[in-house]
Parts: structure tokens; sequence; C-alpha cells
């Protein structure tokens, strides 16, 4: 007999699902008695929250939906918080939890587990959640979660199967294959509006988010068509390669660009939430546009938040900027354009801004010195941060951090973790600080088991120094940041990492040429001389 959940993972692996995070469990079990039979890869973390932060990092790097095996009760509150960060960021999740038997749903008797909605607790962090009650309904939902991934706005799904729906018998289910998806195309009269609009701009501005990370040559060739300045937020790194000249980086919060971004006549806005951190990170209100705003996003909820535009279009980022760039001239990327010109002088600006952050600069130089086709995967650190205004990679899916959005710490670890199982070639480093390490420690273990050579650049300020700081700053005593630090070296070689503790940037670049494939290796930063 085939159960319920042996089809289930029949029907992920003929979908193209090749690694699934969970930790098995006495309501999960069931579902794991299909794995040993597929080519499904099963990756245990120590933790759900973990789980659902390597679903995330594999998501980011890979553009299909990372899926988690999730028991029912507190596997499913462990998991909420990673849900709610790839909600936030539009990433691609797939929750497959259990739940008590149809019979006892609701009833409150103190069942092992039993919670009264885990469906209710979801409903903020999922683009649906479904309770299956019946096996001939696991085909059309497992569809379902899979069309919102590949036809809207991607966001995390939750399936929930009752403990006696899991060994129910589904020999009678046959696979199927997924139907052919396309993102919506956007209206094409709405187009041309945009297009009279961008043709007679004098001073047009493109702001790109990440709904436009798969079109990488689309976004460079609409810029330099418009001969737009054009900035990114942190998920959209990349789409503009390093030195190019229309590029203002990922710093719409610095005045230099707010300036700009006010003298714009025309902005493009493609793919982006315009939202506070990546826009307004100093929370001050300062970023306004006064002229002609057009969105485009693929979500008609999200095209008149934060900013109201004067022409909204909903559809996919890339149909949209082919259909725009179909009818305007090939641009060049050159340096003396007016564009060019407006872009070259607000990065001289950015330059004197950032003066201070040199030893950032430094750092950053030193590892992709060392490690040129690196991932950056971050928490919430100072080292992130910094990059964010500092970094410019030539590609999407490259950097990537828990600083945007949700903004949770313990994220770095585990979805770097899931980064480089989704790409096992390209080296990884995770940049995460002292504070936000201890959230999500014991996932090194997870790391070593699973043989994941990745590096874990550790900045350590012994404490939650950012936090500390900002306290100070509004004259309030700083309590509960000072917290112990404990032995990280020590503690990563018990796991089985190798570690070291870099002493300068000769030392750096060394330890990050040496890393170990099979493990992971841990190297300790100070926020001192000479990193600091």
């Amino acid at each position: 007999m085939t159960t319920c959940g042996e089809f289930l993972v029949k029907q992920l692996e003929a979908w193209g699902v090749d690694t699934v995070f969970g930790i098995p469990g006495v309501h999960t079990v069931e579902l794991y008695r299909g794995l040993p039979g597929s080519r499904i890869r099963h990756v245990t973390p120590r933790h759900e929250q973990g789980a659902g932060f390597m679903a995330d990092g594999y998501a980011r790097v890979t553009g299909r939906p990372g899926v988690c095996f999730i028991i029912t009760g507190p596997g499913m509150t462990n998991i909420l918080t990673a849900m709610g960060q790839a909600y936030a960021d539009s990433i691609p999740m797939l929750v497959i939890s259990s739940v008590n038997e149809r019979e006892r749903l609701g009833l409150g008797n103190g069942y092992l587990h039993e919670l009264p909605d885990q469906r209710g607790l979801t409903a903020g962090v999922t683009a649906f959640s479904h309770t299956l009650m019946n096996v001939d309904e696991l085909p059309a939902v497992l569809a379902r979660a899979f069309t919102v991934f590949a036809s809207e706005r991607p966001r995390p799904v939750h399936i929930e199967l009752p403990l006696d729906i899991i060994t129910a018998p589904a020999d009678h289910l046959r696979l199927t294959a997924l139907p052919e998806l396309r993102r919506p195309a956007p209206n094409r009269s709405l187009i041309r509006e945009a297009l009279a609009l961008l043709k007679n701009a004098e001073r047009p501005l493109l702001l790109l988010g990440g709904g436009c990370v798969e079109a990488p040559a689309e976004a460079r060739a609409l810029a330099q068509s418009l001969d737009a300045p054009t900035a990114l937020t942190i998920n959209a790194k990349g789409l503009l390669p390093p030195g190019h000249p229309l590029l203002l980086g990922s710093n719409q919060s610095l005045a230099p660009v707010r300036a700009l971004a006010r003298d714009a006549d025309v902005i493009l806005a493609i793919g982006t939430e315009l939202g506070e951190t990546d826009y307004d990170v100093v929370f001050d209100g300062g970023f306004a546009l006064s002229g002609t705003l057009i969105r485009i996003d693929i979500d008609a909820r999200q095209l008149p938040r934060n900013q109201l535009p004067r022409l909204a279009i909903q559809g996919d980022a890339r149909l949209a900027m082919r259909m725009l760039l179909a009818e305007l001239p090939a641009g060049e990327a050159h340096p003396d354009s007016p564009g060019a010109r407006r872009a070259a002088a607000v990065r001289a600006r950015l330059a004197e801004d950032l003066a201070g952050w040199a030893h950032y600069r430094r750092l950053f130089d030193c590892i992709l010195a060392a490690l040129p086709e690196v991932r950056f995967v971050g928490d919430s650190t100072q080292t992130v941060y910094s990059g964010n205004h500092l970094v410019e990679l030539d590609s999407p899916r490259r950097w990537f951090n828990s600083s945007t959005g949700y903004g949770t710490l313990g994220y770095g670890l585990p979805a770097a973790i899931g980064a480089k199982l989704a790409e096992p070639q390209r080296p990884v480093v995770c940049l995460i600080g002292d504070g936000g390490l201890q959230f999500t420690l014991p996932e090194l273990a997870s790391a070593v088991e699973a043989g994941v050579g990745l590096v874990v650049l550790l900045w350590n300020n012994r404490g939650y120094g950012e936090i500390k700081r900002y306290m100070e700053r509004r004259g309030i005593p700083p309590i509960g940041v000072d917290i112990h630090t404990p032995d990280f070296l020590a503690i990563a070689r018990g796991f089985g990492c190798a570690a070291e503790r870099a002493r300068d940037h000769a030392h750096l670049a060394e330890l990050l040429r040496g890393a170990p494939a099979d493990r992971p290796l841990l190297i300790e930063v100070p926020e001192a001389p000479p990193f600091a």
C-alpha cells in the first residue's frame, strides 16, 4: 500500500524538489517513509526555526521553493519566525506539517502537540494555509501551492496533514505534471502610458527591488535605454554590476540619493515595496518623491503602499521590462551621458559620506580578493549594515540578509547552510555577529553533519553592540546589551568545525583561501584594530 505520506514525497520529487529540511518526530515519521526510495535529500537542523531559515536560503539561490517537514504544535510555533522573514521578502517556502487526527481537531483535550488552530497561527505569514481533510485533495492542494510560487508574488504556503490522513491509502492517486505557469503580463495600454511619460523625462530615476532578480539583463538594458540613475534595494543587489555608470547602489536612505530622488521628474519603481528598511533606514521620513511616479508590481495590493503612484501597473517585472524595452531605443553604459553624470555626482558625495567606513570597505575588499565568486548571506549585524551600502556584485542572489523588512536575528547561519546546499560549488560567507550567532549556534552541528563547507565570519563586539549604541544615542541606560560572550572558537571546534581568530587582513585572506570544503570554518574577527 502507498500511503498519503509516501505519495506526497513522490509528487514533490516529480516536481523537482531535491531537498527537504526537517526534524523527525512522532507526528511526522510517516512523512519520512517514502524518502529512502526517493532522490530527495533530507537535512536535519537542530531547531525548526533553522529548518525554515535553511529553506529560505535555498530558495533565494535557486528560485524554487524550500520545503520543510514540521511536527504538530511546537514545530509549527518554532518555524513561524522563519516564515515571517520569508513572507516579508517574498520567498517561496512550502511548509508541510502534521496535525492531530481529524476527529480530535479543535477539541482542546490536551492531546500531544495540540494547538487550538495551527492555520490561524500561520495566517499572517503565508499566502495560504490548508488542512487536508481527504486524501483525494492532495494533488490539487500541492498544485495550488506551486502555482502561487510560479505565477504570483511568492510567499510561504502551509499544508497540514492530520495523522490519520498521512497514513491513509493513496494507491489510487496518480502523479501529475504541473500545468505550464506564467506570471501575469502588464496591461499593454498602461505600458504605453508609462512609455509616454518616460520618453519625455529629463531627469528620470529607476528604482529596482527584489521582484526583479530574475531579470538582470533586462534591468541593465532598461537603465541604459532610459539613461536613468538606478538605485537597488538590498534584495536587488547585482542587477547592475560594480562600476556601472548609472549605479547608485543601495543608498536610498543617504542624503545624496535622496536629493537626486527629489529632483527626478519621472520615477519608475519596479518590484519594490518602497519600504523603510531600504529607503528610510534612518527612520526620519526623509525619502520623498516629488516627480511623477510609475509603479510596476506583481502584487496589486502593493502598488499604492508607501508612495502613491500616478500610474500603477500590475504585472511581472521581467515581462514589463521587456515590453518597455521593445518600444525604447537601445542604450549604452556611457560615462558621459546626462544620467551617468548625475549618478557620478551622487557617488562622489556618497564616497565622502561613507569615508568613515573605510575599515569595512577594506574588510570586504579582502574577502572579495580571496573569494571573487563568493555569495554573502547575512544576519542583522554591523558588517551587514555597512555592506548593504558598500558592496556591489556582478549578479543578483549573491547578497541577501535579514537586516531589512522583518529583520530577525539568527537568520545568517542556517540561511547560509541552505544557500551552500543549493549551489555547493560557489563559496558562501555567512556574515553574523556574536549576539545573532547565539540565536542559532547549534546549526553548526547541522552543517558539519551535512558536510557543508561554508565560512562563518563572526564579527565580535562582545554583545549587542549596535543596540547599545542606539540606546546611548537616545539617552537610555544600556541595559541587557552587554551579554556574556562565550569562547566561540572552542564551541565551534566542539561541533566539529574548523575555527580561527583572524589576526589581520593578510591572515584573514589566508584563512579564506584555505577554508575546508567539507565542514564549516568559523573565523572570528574582533571589532578592534586592525579591523575596526
